[in-house]
C-alpha cells in the first residue's frame, strides 16, 4: 500500500482515537515522513489534532542547528512545534544509546495528557533490526515480540503507525516530494550494535533473502501474540500467589507451580510493581536461595534496582537498600517531630486522650532515639514480664529489615517506646488521663510492612 495520508488514518483508526496526538519528530528521514503525513491529515480530518515535539539531547556539536531546522519545517507544514531539552548523559554502566533513548522518552511523557498518543515513525526494517538485537542478546519472547504497534505510554499511548512499510518504501515517498531532512552522522557509526546490523548483517541476509525484513518482522508478530498469551496467563498465576494486603508473594503458592510458571510469575510480580526485570541469573538466585531457604532464614537476592526479601511464607519486593547508621543517636525534644537521618521517616510525640507516656516523665527528661544494637527489653503497655524486642518483633511478624531500622525513643537512657508500636510500662501515664502518644512514619518501602506485618 502506498504511503498516503489515508495509510496513516487506516492505521490509527485500527486503535480509539486520541484528544491529541504528538509526533516524536527528530528531523530524520523517517520521522520526516511521518511529519509530511501527519500534516496532510490534520488538513483534511478536523478530528486529528497534532504537535511534533523534538528531543534537543545536546549530545551532538549540531544539536541546535538541527533544533532550529526542526522547527523551521514544522512551520511550514503547518503543524504546532515543541523542543525539550534534556541531560542524556549516560549513567554508570548504561550505553549512550540507551541513555538517550530513556532520556527521550521520560521527557515526553511528561508532555502528555490523559488518552493522548505519542506517534513514532519506527518501520519495518527498525523491527527486524530489533529482533536481531534481541535475539542476539539471548532475549526471551518479551524481547523478541521487538515493538508492538500500540502499549501504554505515561497517561496514554504510543503507537506506530509506520511498521508496516519498509525503509525503501519511505524514501522512496520523501524522494518523490522532494522531502528535505536531517542525516545524523552516529547513524553511521558502527560501534553502535544497531547500526552494525542494519550496515553489515541485513544488507547480507537480504542478498539470500530478500524479504528477510518483511520476514523478520512477521516473527516479531508472532512473538507479539504468544507473548500476550503468556502475560495473561501470568497475570492469572500471580494474582493467585498474591498476598494482596502487602503486595507480597506466598512461598507454598510457588512451590506448587512448575519451574517455568514461577519465573513468568517473578517477572509479572516485579513488572507490575514498577521494577526493571533482572537478569535470568537473579530470577534463578530467587528461585533457589530465597524459595528453597528453611522457613526461619530471611534470605535477600539483590540486584541494581531493587531487592527480593524471604520472611517467613512470603517474598517481598524492595527498592534498593540506602546507607544506614544503626549506631547513630539521635537528641529529640519531644516536641517538634523528629526527621530522622537516612531517610528513614519521621517520629511524632502527640498527646492523646487514653493510654501513653506519663507527660510529666516526658517533658522533664533528656530523650534520644536509637536503633537496636541487641539485648534490648519491654514491657508493653497491657502485657505481663518483659520480653526482649526480638521476641515481641518476631511475634508481631514484624520482617527484620524493618526491625533494624525501627527507631527507639529513650528518656533518660531507658526505653520507652519502640517506633510507634509499644509503650513500655514504666513510663506509663493513667490510662484515663491525657497522655503522649509516639507516631512513626516510616518511609514508603517499610509503611505498609510496619502497619501490616506478616503474621503466618
Amino acid at each position: 500500500m502506498n504511503l498516503s495520508a489515508d495509510t496513516l488514518r487506516a492505521s490509527l483508526a485500527r486503535h480509539p482515537p486520541s484528544p491529541h496526538y504528538w509526533i516524536a519528530y527528530s528531523g530524520g528521514l523517517d520521522s520526516r515522513v511521518l511529519l509530511r503525513l501527519c500534516a496532510e491529515l490534520a488538513r483534511v480530518s478536523q478530528d486529528f489534532r497534532c504537535t511534533a515535539v523534538h528531543v534537543h539531547h545536546g549530545l551532538q556539536a549540531a544539536a541546535e542547528h538541527w533544533a532550529e531546522q526542526c522547527r523551521t519545517t514544522c512551520e511550514a507544514e503547518g503543524v504546532a512545534f515543541r523542543l525539550l531539552r534534556v541531560d542524556a548523559r549516560p549513567r554508570p554502566g548504561q550505553s549512550p544509546e540507551e541513555a538517550a533513548r530513556a532520556a527521550r522518552y521520560q521527557t515526553l511523557a511528561t508532555l502528555m495528557a490523559t488518552g493522548d498518543t505519542l506517534l513514532t515513525a519506527q518501520h519495518r526494517d527498525d523491527q527486524a533490526e530489533t529482533l536481531l538485537l534481541q535475539l542476539l542478546r539471548g532475549a526471551g519472547l518479551p524481547g523478541l515480540a521487538a515493538m508492538p504497534e500500540r502499549a501504554a505510554f505515561g497517561p496514554g499511548f504510543l503507537t506506530r503507525p509506520l511498521l508496516d512499510h519498509g525503509r525503501a518504501e519511505l524514501r522512496d515517498y520523501a524522494e518523490k516530494l522532494e522531502l528535505d531532512w536531517l542525516e545524523d552522522p552516529s547513524n553511521r557509526d558502527l560501534g553502535y550494535d544497531r547500526n552494525f546490523i542494519r550496515h553489515r548483517i541485513l544488507p547480507v541476509l537480504a542478498e539470500r533473502w530478500p524479504a528477510v525484513g518483511a520476514t523478520l518482522s512477521r516473527s516479531a508478530r508472532h512473538c507479539a501474540e504468544a507473548q500476550a498469551t503468556l502475560a495473561a496467563l501470568a497475570r492469572d498465576l500471580c494474582h493467585a500467589a498474591l498476598n494482596p494486603e502487602r503486595g507480597t508473594l506466598c512461598v507454598d503458592r510457588l512451590l506448587a507451580y512448575a519451574a517455568a510458571d514461577r519465573r513468568l510469575v517473578l517477572r509479572e510480580w516485579i513488572g507490575a510493581k514498577g521494577f526493571r526485570t533482572p537478569s535470568a541469573r537473579v530470577l534463578e538466585q530467587v528461585l533457589d536461595c530465597a524459595l528453597n531457604a528453611h522457613p526461619e532464614r530471611s534470605p535477600a537476592v539483590r540486584w541494581r534496582e531493587g531487592e527480593i526479601r524471604r520472611y517467613r511464607n512470603e517474598l517481598y519486593l524492595l527498592p534498593p537498600a540506602g546507607p544506614f547508621d544503626s549506631g547513630t543517636i539521635i537528641a529529640w525534644d519531644g516536641l517538634a517531630p523528629l526527621l530522622l537521618p537516612d531517610g528513614n521517616g519521621e517520629l511524632i510525640a502527640r498527646p492523646i486522650d487514653g493510654p501513653g507516656i506519663a507527660p510529666g516523665l516526658w517533658r522533664t527528661a533528656a530523650i534520644t532515639v536509637r536503633y537496636r544494637q541487641g539485648g534490648e527489653t519491654c514491657r508493653p503497655l497491657g502485657r505481663t514480664g518483659s520480653r526482649d524486642l526480638k521476641k515481641l518483633f518476631q511475634e508481631a511478624g514484624i520482617p527484620p529489615w524493618v526491625r533494624e531500622r525501627t527507631p527507639l525513643v529513650y528518656v533518660d537512657g531507658r526505653l520507652v517506646a519502640v517506633g510507634g508500636r509499644w509503650i513500655c510500662q514504666a513510663f506509663a501515664g493513667d490510662p484515663a488521663g491525657r497522655n503522649i502518644m509516639i507516631e512513626w512514619f516510616p518511609p514508603p518501602p517499610l509503611r505498609a510492612l510496619s502497619e501490616n506485618p506478616a503474621t503466618d
